[in-house]
């Protein structure tokens, strides 16, 4: 929740606010385990890409990583430093791209190294290259953010990989957490290990992937040095180990407010509110999970519950039942906290519904600015 009192009277409705005060703690945090360890931590744009603030981002972290040309194109243009890439599959008219601005590529089978192993050969900057592996090892208890459960497509299971065509391959990738404790990195580091250990010994670097909750006040973050200390030591080959989280950059950074624009009833009180739980949060109904709002408490544990809904016509816009102190009224400001991550990278225009204005607040300053408000012609100009 939001440690400053946010002078809402500033500020239109629907917005994201991305608080700088905030963003910087966690990365002084990130920078405090580089420091410690010797790894290199990566921003990954699936989770944040508020570009705006890359040029705060990349005075901590060493680079970027990405998972398509866009984000390839954005970090190469705003952030600076590494610029990592790794995806299922690749084009070949994006190869071409990728070559020209990426320093790491990360393919998820042999079949995708062969076909454009000689391309990247041949790029006139040195690309240094390194496989996605999977250790069918899972961690991550909703499904859908699962990287090793069987049939999975992401990364090449142990029985799948030839170790005799590796030539030209200095590194392994792996990333099979989500939202996680450094507990659950060092299971998965056993079986890592145990199935590519001898192939690690071969490599010059090794990607931890993301999902660690590095900058949740409860992550061991001692346990984590130690464990990448660790592993640079059973491993003196290795010149590097990387991080790449996303949401543990943005984590608690920001939120989102809206305003209730109606109150009906239809069983209980429901109050429609200018924000969209499909639009604009979409991980509130598909990880699924429960934001927090300032002063809104479970159902009937306080006075007054409602369920708050979104303005779009799916039925089930629903953010969820919550309980206050006095009773909503039409123009009240709601804030829903940790909205930095997974919510800009996601939220859409279904229905023609606005996204929300982007605003950066920085606490030295008790400075506003309006990085961003979205129209018409953003809506217009995704269609033809």
């Amino acid at each position: 929740m939001p440690p400053v009192n946010y002078q809402l009277d500033k500020l239109q409705t629907p917005c994201y606010l991305i608080d700088l005060g905030l963003l910087r703690k966690n990365l002084q945090i990130l920078q405090d385990v580089q420091v410690r360890t010797g790894c290199k931590i990566l921003l990954a744009q699936k989770g944040y890409a508020a570009w705006s603030t890359y040029c705060l981002c990349r005075r901590y972290l060493a680079g970027a990583a990405a998972s398509s040309l866009h984000e390839a194109r954005l970090a190469h243009e705003y952030f600076g430093g590494e610029l990592h890439l790794c995806t299922p599959a690749y084009r070949d008219d994006d190869m071409d791209e990728y070559i020209k601005i990426v320093d790491h590529i990360v393919f998820n089978s042999f079949t995708q190294w062969a076909r454009f192993k000689d391309k990247v050969q041949a790029a006139p900057k040195k690309i240094v290259c390194g496989l996605r592996i999977n250790p069918m090892h899972s961690e991550v208890k909703t499904k859908i953010y699962d990287p090793c459960v069987p049939g999975s497509r992401l990364g090449i299971p142990l029985d799948q990989f030839p170790p005799d065509q590796l030539d030209e391959i200095t590194g392994l990738h792996f990333h099979t957490l989500c939202e996680l404790n450094a507990d659950s990195l060092q299971r998965t580091l056993l079986a890592v290990e145990k199935q590519f250990g001898d192939i690690i010994k071969r490599m010059d670097w090794v990607n931890f992937g993301g999902g660690h909750h590095i900058t949740r006040p409860d992550y061991n973050i001692d346990l984590l040095c130690e464990l990448i200390t660790n592993f640079y030591q059973r491993y003196p080959n290795l010149e590097t180990i990387y991080l790449e989280p996303g949401e543990a950059i943005a984590l608690n950074t920001g939120v989102l407010i809206a305003s209730v624009l109606d109150i009906m009833h239809n069983a209980m009180d429901i109050a429609i509110l200018d924000t969209s739980a499909s639009a604009h949060m979409p991980d509130v109904l598909e990880m699924p999970y429960r934001p927090t709002i300032t002063g809104g408490g479970q159902p009937n544990e306080k006075k007054y519950t409602y369920r708050l809904a979104g303005p779009t016509c799916l039925a089930g816009d629903i953010i969820g039942d919550y309980s206050f102190n006095e009773p909503l009224k039409i123009g009240d400001k709601l804030i829903f906290g940790d909205m930095a991550h997974y919510t800009m990278v996601k939220n859409t225009m279904f229905n023609g519904i606005n996204l929300p204005d982007i605003v950066l607040f920085d606490p030295d300053k008790n400075e506003y600015k309006l990085q961003r408000r979205f129209t018409y012609t953003d809506f217009k100009s995704r269609l033809s």
